[in-house]
């Protein structure tokens, strides 16, 4: 509805948008602060921008006083389950599902902007709100369309949320956690495909998928080599080479090197191993992709709108 609205002139954003202009397929984000004193985020689109707080709702409200749709919907069926024993007839209307849905693209917006600015735990917060979103429409409403409005949503989510974790672990230097991670997002992103007419291997060409699949790679050529693998390469070299001296004094480097590992050579007996330095122990060696993975998401806000 239009509303009359005196001296107009102060709500012009142009003076908000000066200098900062609209870059097509990426998510060009900021942090200001704002009139109340507090921090809040600020998202440009191609007509002008998005303002979101950075905590609580998105937009800063409180519907039905409760810190989100999503906590509304939940507490009512806590209570259901209360006074009838059992939340198994307990549903939600269209409206109530619509609600959600709106939401939940609140919240996408914010994870988004999350994640180019590097506040991982922010994103991990937004996207398990989604998530619980999604398990709660699956759980309460009552025709598949509407169990079903975000399922489809749901891969995007699971890597946003598999490649935050992935970066808060790579900044802590731990680079294993870092795979665990991202392997578990991507069994994750398997499961969310195994109801469609798709095998696992199709499941590994999704967008999502590849993105996770970059990213392990990414880490992976950060990793220190193992020495006895490079001198492998080259004793392999020297004997399509037929340099069989060179050769013979790698074997002698691999031989030497096995010996120091406590790895038991045919015809010895084996050797107490020494300990190996884990992934984890030598991440300080390595540089962290996090930085590189803090790129744009590879998303476009305005898809999700």
């Amino acid at each position: 509805m239009r509303r009359p609205v005196r001296n107009s002139a102060g709500l012009d954003i142009s003076n908000a948008l000066a200098g900062w202009n609209f870059q097509p397929g990426e998510v060009n984000v900021r942090l200001i602060r704002g009139h109340d004193g507090r921090q809040k985020i600020q998202m440009r689109l191609d007509l002008g921008l998005l303002q979101m707080e950075t905590s609580g709702r998105p937009d800063g409200r409180r519907p039905h006083n409760c810190l989100s749709e999503l906590q509304y919907q939940i507490s009512r069926r806590r209570a259901f389950t209360k006074r009838n024993g059992s939340a198994e007839k307990f549903t939600i209307s269209s409206a109530d599902i619509r609600a959600l849905r709106e939401e939940s693209a609140m919240y996408y917006h914010r994870y988004l902007a999350f994640f180019v600015l590097g506040n991982y735990e922010g994103v991990v917060r937004d996207t398990q709100h989604n998530l619980n979103a999604l398990d709660f429409c699956q759980s309460v409403a009552h025709t598949s369309q509407e169990r079903h409005a975000l399922e489809r949503y749901r891969p995007h989510v699971v890597m946003m949320q598999g490649r935050a974790r992935a970066c808060m672990a790579l900044k802590k230097g731990l680079i294993s956690s870092a795979l665990a991670y991202l392997q578990g997002s991507l069994r994750l992103i398997e499961q969310c495909t195994a109801g469609d007419a798709r095998s696992n291997a199709d499941a590994h060409h999704s967008g999502e998928a590849r993105i996770i699949l970059e990213m392990i790679q990414d880490i992976k050529r950060q990793l220190p080599t193992d020495p006895r693998q490079e001198l492998q390469q080259l004793l392999s070299k020297a004997v399509e080479r037929e340099n069989f001296e060179e050769a013979a004094a790698l074997r002698d480097q691999i031989m030497a090197m096995q010996t120091m590992s406590g790895i038991e050579r045919p015809g010895e007996p084996t050797r107490a191993p020494r300990r190996q330095r884990s992934h984890s122990d030598s991440a300080s060696q390595a540089q962290s992709p996090a930085d590189s993975q803090a790129r744009q998401p590879r998303d476009n806000p305005e898809d999700h709108a």
